[in-house]
C-alpha cells in the first residue's frame, strides 16, 4: 500500500526502486536516499536530511535547483495556453530560444549556421551529428578521443573511449578510430608537459596526412574540449588549433560536443572559445534546456544536405526547456557572470591543489571553471615513467562515501573511477563553495590518515 513521504524512510524508496528498476541504475548505488526537495545548490531527502549537492543532474543545473527566475518562466508559459509540445513547429518561444542561441555562436558560424532539435538527450545530438556529416560528406569513418564520451546511444557509444558500458554490446557503430588525446599526468607517449601536446598533435596531423595510415577519409572529427567522464581532461589550446587547423586542410567537418563543458561551465559560454576555434559543428544539451530535457545540434549550413525527416524526434519541440533556456543563457552569457564562475573556479583549484600538497593520496587537480576534476592514486604504487602514481577509485569511491555520509553529494569519473569531479551550480554562493570544501578537505585528510595507519 501506497505511503506518503512523511511515513516513509529513504530505504523505503530505495527498496522499492531495486524491485521495480533497471539493474543498469547507477546513482542510487552511490547515494541511497529519496529525494523530497531542492532549492539552489542544497537538496532534502524524504527523512529531512540535507545535502550540497555538487553533481547537480551531471552539469544540467546551471543555475541550481529550482532557480526562481527559471520557475517564473515556465510557470508563465504553463498559464499561458500556449502549445508544450510542437514537434519541429515553430512558436515565438522557439524562435526567442533559437535568435539568442545565435548571438552566442562566434562570428564566424553566427550568419551560417543551422540548428537540429533532436530527442532530449545529448547522446541523441550526437548520432544526430555523425548521420548529418555522414550524409554530407559521403564518408563513413569516423573520429574521436580516448577518454571521450558522448553518450550511450549505439552510435554515440561507439565514439566513446570507455570500455565498460561497450564491452558487451556487439555491433556497435563500424568505422570509428581512436586517437590519443592529451593528458600531461598520464600521457599516453609517456611524455606529458608540453612534449606529450606536441607527441598528440604530430600523431593526430601525420596520421591522417599519410596514405598509408588504414584510415579512408573521416566524414567528421568529434571532441570533447574539455573531457569530462574521462577524468576532467582539458585539451590544451595548441592541440585543438592542430586538430582545427588540420580538419579545414583535408575539408573534414569538425563536431565539438559541448554538452557537458558548454553553456558557462568552463567560464566561457563555450570551452572551446578559449583556443578560438570554430568548428563546423557544436553539440548541446543538459544546461541548454534550464533544467528540462532538451538536445541541439549546431552546424554550418554547408553540411545541410539532409531532405524532410532526415532526423526527427517525438519530444524535440519541448517548449518548457525552450523557455527555461532561455533563461539560463540570457543570465550565463554575461560576462559579470562567465568571471565570477572563473573566480570560484580559481578558489577551488587553489584549494585542492593546497591540499594536494599536504596528502598522498592525490595525484593531479585539474580543470577549467567550475568544472574540477582530483584525481586519486594509490600512495604505495611505483611511479610510472612520468612519476605518476596508479590510479586508486577504491579511495575515490571511500571519499566519495564519506562525503556523502557528511552531506556532500560529489560524482567520480575517469580512468578507474579515480577522479572526483565540480558539477556543482554555477552560481553557487562562496558561503555553500566554503563548506563543501571544507567537508572536502576533512574527508580527504581523514582517508588519506586511514592509508598511513
Amino acid at each position: 500500500m501506497y505511503q506518503t513521504d512523511s511515513a516513509c524512510t529513504n530505504q523505503y524508496y530505495i527498496t522499492r526502486q531495486e524491485t521495480t528498476e533497471s539493474n543498469a541504475r547507477s546513482y542510487p548505488r552511490k547515494f541511497p536516499f529519496a529525494l523530497a526537495k531542492a532549492s539552489g545548490s542544497w537538496i532534502t531527502d524524504v527523512e529531512g536530511n540535507k545535502y550540497l549537492d555538487f553533481l547537480c543532474g551531471a552539469g544540467t543545473l546551471a543555475l541550481g535547483h529550482n532557480n526562481p527566475e527559471v520557475n517564473q518562466a515556465m510557470v508563465d508559459l504553463l498559464t499561458s495556453g500556449a502549445p508544450l509540445h510542437t514537434l519541429d513547429l515553430t512558436t515565438p518561444t522557439k524562435d526567442a530560444f533559437v535568435h539568442t542561441l545565435l548571438s552566442l555562436l562566434p562570428d564566424e558560424l553566427k550568419d551560417n549556421a543551422k540548428m537540429q532539435f533532436c530527442s532530449p538527450s545529448g547522446t541523441d545530438a550526437t548520432d544526430a551529428a555523425i548521420k548529418l556529416c555522414k550524409t554530407a560528406t559521403g564518408r563513413s569513418s569516423v573520429i574521436a578521443f580516448q577518454g571521450g564520451y558522448h553518450g550511450m546511444g549505439h552510435g554515440a557509444l561507439a565514439c566513446t573511449g570507455n570500455l565498460n558500458a561497450k564491452t558487451k554490446v556487439a555491433g556497435l557503430m563500424p568505422d570509428v578510430h581512436f586517437f590519443p588525446a592529451p593528458y600531461s599526468y598520464r600521457c599516453p607517449f609517456g611524455l606529458g608537459g608540453e612534449a606529450g601536446v606536441d607527441a598528440a598533435c604530430a600523431f593526430f596531423e601525420r596520421t591522417l596526412k599519410d596514405p598509408e595510415c588504414g584510415i579512408t577519409k573521416p566524414a567528421c572529427v568529434i571532441i570533447e574540449p574539455i573531457q569530462g567522464e574521462g577524468g576532467v581532461i582539458p585539451m590544451p589550446v595548441k592541440f585543438m588549433q592542430t586538430i582545427r587547423r588540420v580538419t579545414q586542410e583535408l575539408d573534414i567537418p569538425l563536431i565539438v560536443d559541448e554538452i557537458q563543458c558548454g553553456v558557462g561551465r568552463s567560464g566561457k559560454f563555450y570551452a572551446f572559445e578559449y583556443s578560438a576555434i570554430v568548428p563546423d559543428v557544436i553539440l548541446t544539451s543538459k544546461a541548454i534546456g534550464g533544467s528540462q530535457p532538451l538536445s541541439v545540434v549546431i552546424y554550418n549550413k554547408k553540411l545541410d544536405k539532409w531532405t524532410a525527416g532526415a532526423h526527427a524526434g517525438t519530444f524535440r519541440g519541448n517548449q518548457l526547456a525552450m523557455k527555461a533556456g532561455t533563461v539560463v543563457m540570457n543570465t550565463v552569457s554575461k560576462p559579470e557572470f562567465l568571471a565570477d564562475v572563473q573566480r570560484k573556479g580559481d578558489i577551488i583549484s587553489k584549494r585542492v591543489n593546497a591540499l594536494k600538497d599536504e596528502v598522498s593520496i592525490i595525484g593531479d587537480v585539474r580543470g577549467i571553471g567550475l568544472m574540477v576534476g582530483t584525481e586519486f592514486i594509490d600512495p604505495a604504487s611505483a611511479p610510472d615513467l612520468i612519476g605518476s602514481r596508479a590510479a586508486s577509485g577504491d579511495i575515490a569511491a571511500a571519499v566519495q562515501k564519506r562525503c556523502f555520509e557528511k552531506g556532500l553529494v560529489v560524482e567520480k569519473g575517469g580512468r578507474h573511477g579515480s577522479v572526483m569531479r565540480c558539477l556543482c551550480a554555477l552560481n553557487i554562493s562562496d558561503e555553500d563553495l566554503t563548506t563543501a570544501l571544507d567537508i572536502f578537505e576533512d574527508v580527504v585528510r581523514e582517508i588519506d590518515a586511514a592509508q598511513k595507519a
